[in-house]
């Protein structure tokens, strides 16, 4: 551990926990960046922009359910749908500028059958998770191109988990996929770079997961009141799949 010139402790120049400025109405649907120096923060019906401390940038509204976010050609991109978990749910994207979030672009992704709920960025493609009611077993990533044309369903044989997969990261080499963790469910699977499952674990990345540099993540927790969150820095592990970097 090491300290800023504000004596604040970083971890790999990454403060000990980010806590970003401000109360909101509803809880975090998840977290990105550019592993450098912005995060965005996706609180359902409203999207913050913020440095790297914490202090808030930019903001703007949205509809109810935006859901998990990826950054992309500077971009920000929003799973959105109106009745999540729920077959025939209507699922979009919403597009907004990266940096005065402003509003650029709605488009359909009609696949993702139970809405989408959160999405990310690899190699010019798009891939998108959602809801998953109960009496399925299997959970489902719909990839895309860079024009949201389908590609391709690929199929997670991760047994059932609550409301689906709520947050997608690719990191290091690998997918991972938070899910909510109630009644002893697994919180977190695992993939490898072809969406082939290699883990499932009991930590719960649910409302944000972001890689930040080789070997490391930023994961979102809530706490204190109105849905208040911060990012705390994380580090692969193969009993735990993820735990405090340090």
């Amino acid at each position: 551990m090491m300290t800023t010139g504000s004596d604040t402790p970083t971890l790999h120049g990454v403060p000990a926990e980010i806590v970003c400025e401000g109360q909101y109405t509803h809880h975090l649907q998840g977290i990105t960046g550019n592993g450098v120096d912005t995060i965005y923060w996706s609180f359902t019906t409203v999207l913050v922009r913020t440095d790297s401390t914490g202090k808030v940038l930019a903001t703007e509204t949205g509809p109810y359910h935006h859901g998990d976010l990826c950054l992309a050609d500077d971009k920000l991109y929003v799973a959105w749908s109106d009745k999540f978990n729920t077959p025939g749910a209507d699922s979009k994207v919403y597009i907004y500028d990266a940096d005065d979030l402003s509003l650029r672009e709605i488009v359909a992704v009609p696949e993702v059958t139970f809405g989408a709920g959160g999405m990310d960025y690899r190699d010019g493609r798009f891939f998108i998770i959602g809801g998953l009611p109960e009496g399925y077993e299997e959970n489902c990533v719909y990839e895309y191109d860079s024009k949201f044309r389908h590609r391709a369903t690929h199929v997670l044989k991760s047994g059932y988990t609550r409301l689906g997969i709520q947050t997608a990261c690719f990191h290091d080499g690998c997918w991972w996929f938070g899910c909510y963790q109630v009644d002893g469910a697994k919180g977190l699977l695992k993939a490898d770079e072809n969406l082939k499952l290699t883990g499932i674990y009991d930590i719960s990345p649910a409302i944000g997961l972001v890689g930040w540099g080789d070997g490391l993540f930023l994961m979102a927790e809530h706490f204190g009141e109105n849905w208040q969150a911060k990012a705390v820095p994380m580090r692969p592990d193969d009993t735990i799949g993820l735990v405090p970097a340090g």
